[in-house]
């Protein structure tokens, strides 16, 4: 991918992710196991009412409030939308937790934080989407003081995927550059991780394919009847590759999974 492809991939999640289109889909957490997932993930890092957490590509913010919620730690969430990060900042103080959340607009491969700044790292369903992930390991370890973890959570692929799963719009469903586990351990440890413990939560993708499935048949259904306005949605496109999507699941060329490492 030239730098130019890499910006474009980019600028095009950052402003889709930040569109009514991408919550109708997803929801509200953008992951596979929503919520459930992210408590999971903080409960791996040991993560408490010490612990200062940095959140990459946090979008909306839901995975950062509910995280501050869950264990009183105070959460920084950085996002390349800056309606993303408005949205955030909005939805911590309508559930009152703004003292524990701070939201900026920033990028995964140039983190705008001081060197070890912060306890842990938690990065849900984007790594993959980073055109140099070397570069944003190199960030997470930066940034997280000596001792300090990394919990990522994200796509993971075994084998060559169907070309419906290279496009554009796959590298923004996260799937196009989804890499085999090992690798992102592989990724962790170049950057100066240590002791990589990986969790297998593939019925978490399966689940969310179905109703990423069911959620395009209804939006498809509202914008012939002229209720929904998605006027930029291909639809057939989008069909298409949740299709392949769903049995690239089913015969285990597509998983999810949880890897966690230490500074």
């Amino acid at each position: 991918m030239t730098v130019g492809d890499a910006a474009r991939v980019k600028s095009c999640c950052a402003t889709l992710y930040q569109t009514d289109w991408v919550r109708l889909l997803l929801g509200e957490s953008f992951h596979p196991g929503g919520l459930a997932l992210t408590r999971r993930l903080g409960a791996l890092l040991h993560l408490d009412a010490t612990s200062i957490v940095l959140d990459v590509a946090c979008g909306r913010g839901a995975s950062a409030i509910h995280l501050a919620q869950t264990f009183g730690c105070r959460v920084i969430g950085i996002d390349l939308g800056a309606e993303n990060v408005a949205a955030a900042r909005r939805a911590a103080q309508e559930v009152e937790i703004s003292r524990l959340t701070e939201f900026r607009t920033g990028d995964g491969e140039a983190i705008p934080l001081d060197d070890a700044s912060v306890d842990a790292v938690v990065c849900e369903c984007a790594f993959c989407t980073f055109p140099d992930k070397s570069q944003a390991a190199a960030e997470f370890a930066r940034v997280l003081r000596p001792d300090g973890q990394v919990g990522l959570s994200d796509l993971t692929r075994s084998g060559e995927l169907p070309p419906e799963l290279e496009s554009l719009l796959a590298w923004i469903a996260c799937i196009a550059d989804a890499r085999p586990v090992e690798e992102y351990g592989a990724l962790l440890e170049s950057a100066g991780f240590t002791g990589r413990s990986i969790e297998n939560h593939d019925e978490a993708l399966t689940q969310m394919v179905r109703d990423i499935r069911q959620r395009l048949l209804a939006a498809e259904l509202l914008a012939k009847l002229g209720t929904a306005e998605l006027p930029f949605v291909d639809f057939e496109q989008a069909k298409s590759m949740a299709k392949v999507a769903a049995q690239a699941v089913r015969t285990g060329r597509l998983g999810y999974s949880l890897v966690t490492a230490t500074r």
